[in-house]
């Protein structure tokens, strides 16, 4: 039995490019790169030095704040270098790939036989436990709370976003084994979240399932806990992505740890968009070798609204399913706000004609169409954020780091990723985003 979630809220955004439904093996990198940077908040303390062999699963680093939480190796190889910054920050570890993955065996078992202390030691150990991520604050969960629910999203409404019936084929067993292990770390309920679309997850077992339905963004888990389980202040709820559910899945059903993800290679500069299977830590080259056009293009590890510019020597963020591949930004239009010069672009507001085409694909590029300016009350942002909150009001305050005001506005309630609607229609052209991943770090700093 499932309930609904019907978004009436939020902006569709569609662009050429969207991945066909081909996947193929993508390249393998000679060297993968682990990021520590890309764990928000996690200071890193290392377990190896420069010359070290290692395989698939064992320890790289553990979380200064939390000795418990360890990130493994995702291929087997030798540390080729640890990359440092101002202060010896650890920037990157790479790691120098053996032809042929040999894994770590953290033994084969059966999530329903087995007690929440028991998963927990074994995600812990393998190096899944990262891929829990907590609200509020949008940071790895902690293995010491309680969780009074767990969501998984496998509807993704964001533009050129991996499908997740694509991601996820032929990984039933795996996604259930995943779903099952999760349900050992909560007293409460998994949450399953799904388009409505004919697929094996409207047969998991174990979840609540919701069928969501609305514009962008619909898809975003943080919209469906505020729908279905708010988050108030002292609570936790964790989220798990949907290719990670099938990875724990994996790790219970092998006993070994599985890096590899399904990603879409999107957008109107590359040839011919498509899926391709990764192992976490590939470098951005390996993947997009000879599939771009040419011209001037900017490449974001995860989607336009909320992903991340990298250049060809980065990797795909831990948390991403998709690389985006857009024209850059670097040209301007005279008078361009003016309606009939701008028909090519896409807007909210009525000044263009993108409303008279709800179904036509754009072809947008990075500019920002204007500098910042005045941040003034206009109504625009309370259309696309679908929460129970004022989204203006909020920014304000967290400007002001007024910690009380914060609270009250429902900053427990929110991620950087549900105002990125917020920074693409702000006429202010404000970064939503950075402000409230900054409004966060002080909750985390001051409150706890």
């Amino acid at each position: 039995m499932s309930t609904d979630i019907k978004i009436k809220k939020g902006l569709t955004i569609k662009l050429k490019g969207v991945a066909n439904h081909q996947i193929s093996l993508a390249n393998r990198s000679k060297k993968f790169v682990i990021n520590p940077p890309a764990f928000h908040g996690i200071q890193p303390k290392l377990l190896v030095k420069i010359g070290d062999k290692l395989k698939v699963g064992d320890a790289v680093f553990y979380a200064k704040q939390n000795e418990q939480i360890k990130f493994t190796s995702p291929i087997s190889g030798v540390v080729k270098d640890i990359v440092r910054g101002a202060k010896r920050k650890i920037l990157s570890i790479e790691i120098s790939s053996d032809t042929n993955d040999t894994f770590i065996d953290f033994g084969a078992k059966t999530p329903g036989k087995l007690a929440g202390p028991q998963v927990k030691e074994l995600l812990l150990e393998s190096g899944c436990w990262p891929m829990i991520r907590q609200r509020p604050y949008d940071v790895i969960a902690n293995p010491s709370d309680n969780p009074k629910s767990i969501f998984i999203s496998a509807y993704a409404t964001a533009p050129l976003a991996a499908s997740h019936l694509v991601t996820l084929e032929g990984r039933e067993k795996e996604f259930q084994a995943g779903v099952d292990a999760l349900s050992k770390l909560t007293e409460g309920q998994v949450h399953l979240s799904v388009d409505g679309s004919d697929s094996f997850l409207n047969g998991i077992k174990g979840v609540v399932l919701h069928k969501v339905s609305g514009k962008h963004p619909a898809g975003n888990v943080g919209i469906q806990i505020a729908k279905v389980d708010p988050v108030n202040s002292g609570e936790r709820v964790w989220i798990v992505d949907p290719q990670d559910v099938a990875n724990i899945g994996s790790l219970f059903l092998t006993g070994k740890y599985n890096p590899t993800k399904v990603i879409a290679l999107t957008g109107t500069q590359v040839e011919s968009p498509q899926y391709y299977t990764v192992i976490q830590g590939t470098q951005i080259k390996d993947i997009v070798a000879g599939k771009l056009k040419s011209g001037k293009s900017r490449i974001i590890s995860g989607n336009p609204l909320t992903g991340t510019t990298v250049d060809l020597n980065d990797t795909i963020g831990f948390y991403h399913d998709s690389i985006s591949v857009l024209p850059e930004g670097d040209h301007y239009s005279f008078f361009g706000w003016m309606p009939f010069i701008g028909n090519h672009k896409f807007s909210m507001s009525r000044t263009f004609f993108s409303w008279l085409t709800p179904n036509k694909e754009y072809d947008l590029d990075t500019n920002l169409n204007g500098e910042e300016r005045a941040f003034v009350i206009t109504g625009e942002m309370e259309k696309v954020l679908p929460m129970d909150i004022f989204p203006m009001q909020l920014l304000k305050a967290t400007m002001i780091q007024d910690i009380e005001k914060m609270e009250n506005l429902g900053i427990y309630e929110v991620a950087p990723e549900d105002f990125a609607l917020i920074d693409f229609i702000s006429t202010s052209k404000i970064e939503a985003q950075q402000i409230i991943r900054e409004g966060l770090d002080l909750m985390i700093k001051e409150v706890g």
